[in-house]
């Protein structure tokens, strides 16, 4: 079972990151800071369509702000959306702003809606923590989704990411007589992999959500991270395993209902080979970026240690012993991709 047992440490963007960042058009200057939304005056619960508590605060400002804040966020979201094409806020407007009052991070949500088709969208606004841009930055380049997200200064904005959460889907969806269990769990098998490749932690239910795609004669299923905060930070490499969560048990027990080893193999190995695939399509900036989280700090030496043991031992590779940053131990997983053998046995 994988447990975190304390608060993670949060982490400035450095120079040569930020650098980084500015190189590939994701530093750009924003109308309105995190800080800036932090002047509200009042606050009422966001209450469900089931009439539960969804622990979301709708923000209240004061008059004189309000104008402002909120044709500041029009601009943000012309900015991840449209290139900054600010024609398209013309028939744009902020319908509310939420606060989340209980993650560690407090992050605030912007609902933006067309008023000509009620269509709307989100967006988030965070503190900018280097390992949750870093989070950012790997699922764009090795993952099979894009990401949209910019930083300026101490503020972080990231995209909506749309899918059922994976705790709701598994309680109110997943014994339901169109859900094709096979495809689901082979598609937890493969995200599995994809967080333990490339280090992201904590991928309980609550910090994924599923994807679910019609085809011409069945559904597909894409599990996607919503939460990067523990980017190659956590020093137990079970913590980079979603098998590993209670959370996730459902998906776990369909997975071993469904498949065998052999079919499991082969699903590990179909996504190792796509990892490596994108990561010879985006080589140099993969570099560039590891070789800047390589001189980064973003977790402790302690972590730093006990992880690179764990994988050393896991992989029988001492080359994890060599590391001396969660950049270099990322660059090591990632090289694993390219052996032939398959390194690691889902629990079936």
């Amino acid at each position: 079972m994988a447990i975190i047992s304390k608060k993670k440490n949060t982490y400035k963007v450095s120079d040569p990151f930020r650098e980084y960042l500015k190189e590939n058009d994701r530093e750009i200057a924003f109308p309105i800071t995190y800080s800036d939304l932090l002047r509200y005056d009042n606050s009422i619960a966001l209450i469900d369509k089931n009439d539960k508590d969804t622990l979301w605060e709708t923000i209240l400002y004061p008059q004189d702000d309000m104008r402002h804040i909120h044709n500041s966020l029009k601009k943000i979201y012309a900015i991840i959306k449209a290139d900054g094409d600010m024609s398209v806020m013309e028939h744009l407007f902020v319908d509310r702003i939420d606060l989340c009052v209980y993650g560690n991070t407090q992050p605030f949500r912007a609902r933006i809606v067309n008023r000509i088709n009620d269509n709307f969208d989100y967006f988030y606004i965070k503190n900018a923590d280097a390992s949750r841009i870093y989070g950012l930055e790997i699922e764009h380049l090795l993952s099979p989704n894009r990401i949209a997200y910019a930083v300026d200064r101490d503020t972080l904005i990231e995209e909506h990411i749309v899918g059922i959460p994976g705790d709701q889907f598994m309680k109110s969806h997943m014994n339901n007589d169109n859900v094709n269990k096979i495809r689901l769990a082979k598609e937890f098998v493969k995200f599995n992999e994809r967080c333990f490749v490339r280090l992201l932690g904590d991928m309980h239910s609550s910090n994924f959500v599923i994807d679910i795609t019609p085809d011409f004669e069945d559904v597909d299923y894409r599990i996607r991270a919503i939460d990067f905060d523990q980017q190659s930070y956590e020093g137990r490499k079970s913590i980079y395993l979603p098998q590993y969560f209670k959370q996730n048990n459902p998906l776990i027990q369909m997975g071993i209902a469904c498949m065998t080893p052999e079919t499991v193999k082969q699903y590990q190995k179909e996504e190792r080979f796509l990892i490596a695939t994108r990561y010879k399509a985006s080589k140099d900036k993969i570099n560039k970026l590891i070789d800047v989280m390589s001189k980064d700090q973003i977790s402790t030496e302690e972590n730093t240690q006990t992880l690179k043991e764990d994988l050393a031992t896991h992989y029988n590779k001492d080359a994890f012993l060599k590391c001396n940053t969660m950049g270099d131990i990322l660059k090591t997983s990632l090289e694993t991709v390219f052996d032939q053998k398959s390194p690691y046995q889902f629990p079936i």
